[in-house]
């Protein structure tokens, strides 16, 4: 039985073919290091890793959620601290006033102080983060806080133009938290207003505005019923949302941590599922190699044989 001349070119061509293709793949998954390059290489594989995947941006998406939580709850907290700063001298400068000891020009030069510090408050109630108020509730678009003054530059009113609806972020799934806290809230539900909020005696810039007009009235008695009582629930309540920003950063911060473990993990789980084995991938790489230039040296003997004997025919 007489073979074809062409069988054997043929069956080279097609050897040939067929390394150079599992070259070119071998090579692509040291280069990638993934095994998986479509869904015929693993199906199963494919399928497994793409879920793995999907995990692991929605745990990215979380992470990033927190990380710009924390970069306002950080900018809120250091807001607090002033405020508190403030709420400490107004509780110095009540006691020094309603002890009936102070002249009236002492008195005038408190007034002068809680004046100045007013307004260095509302300055604060106005702190932005990037381009959004922080103070403001879900309307953090424009300042939640405005001033009204007197010609004589004392404070006359303190107008709250935010909402009490803070905007909550989704930390890992099914837990969502708020860093957020409104300037003022007094609906009587929802979260606890900073400034103002009836269910708490809170009302800190009028308590401040009454405290202002009776020093400048010299009337110490007020100071200390009216003024120290009242400014003594605001102070409390600055405490407790200083309090509360605080347990919040420790919240995101566990949750940072979950989060960059659960990163590092699907990562690894990713790389088990549909990543190359380097070592081994580079002998195959080798032996495929090795065999592509055996098949190219065997082809070219044959080449010079077939030439050699057609050589001898008339």
């Amino acid at each position: 039985m007489r073979i074809a001349g062409t069988s054997y070119n043929d069956s080279i061509v097609n050897q040939l073919n067929l390394l150079a293709a599992q070259q070119y793949e071998l090579q692509n998954q040291v280069s990638t290091g993934q095994r998986i390059q479509t869904p015929a290489d693993d199906p199963a594989g494919m399928a497994q890793a793409l879920n793995l995947q999907t995990e692991a941006s929605n745990v990215d998406q979380y992470s990033q959620n927190i990380t710009t939580l924390q970069t306002r709850a950080t900018a809120a907290y250091n807001v607090l601290e002033q405020l508190k700063t403030i709420s400490d001298r107004i509780g110095e400068i009540t006691t020094q006033a309603g002890d009936g000891t102070s002249s009236a020009t002492d008195l005038q030069s408190y007034a002068t102080e809680v004046t100045q510090l007013i307004k260095q408050a509302v300055g604060l109630m106005n702190t932005k983060q990037g381009d959004q108020y922080l103070f403001g509730g879900t309307a953090s678009g424009q300042a939640p806080f405005t001033m009204t003054t007197d010609a004589n530059g004392n404070v006359t009113g303190v107008s709250y133009q935010g909402n009490t609806s803070v905007a909550e972020s989704e930390i890992a799934e099914n837990t969502t938290i708020a860093v957020d806290t409104p300037g003022e809230n007094n609906s009587g539900t929802g979260p606890r207003g900073l400034i103002s909020d009836s269910r708490y005696g809170a009302d800190f810039f009028n308590h401040l505005i009454s405290l202002q007009n009776h020093l400048l009235a010299g009337d110490t008695n007020s100071v200390s019923t009216v003024d120290e009582p009242a400014l003594l629930n605001d102070e409390n309540n600055i405490i407790y949302q200083v309090a509360t920003n605080g347990a919040v950063q420790s919240q995101l911060d566990a949750q940072a941590t979950i989060a960059s473990n659960r990163e590092s993990g699907l990562q690894t789980s990713i790389s088990n599922v549909a990543g190359a084995d380097l070592t081994q991938t580079l002998v195959q790489l080798s032996q495929n190699q090795t065999a592509y230039q055996a098949a190219l040296q065997s082809s070219a003997n044959m080449l010079q044989l077939q030439q050699y004997l057609l050589s001898y025919l008339p």
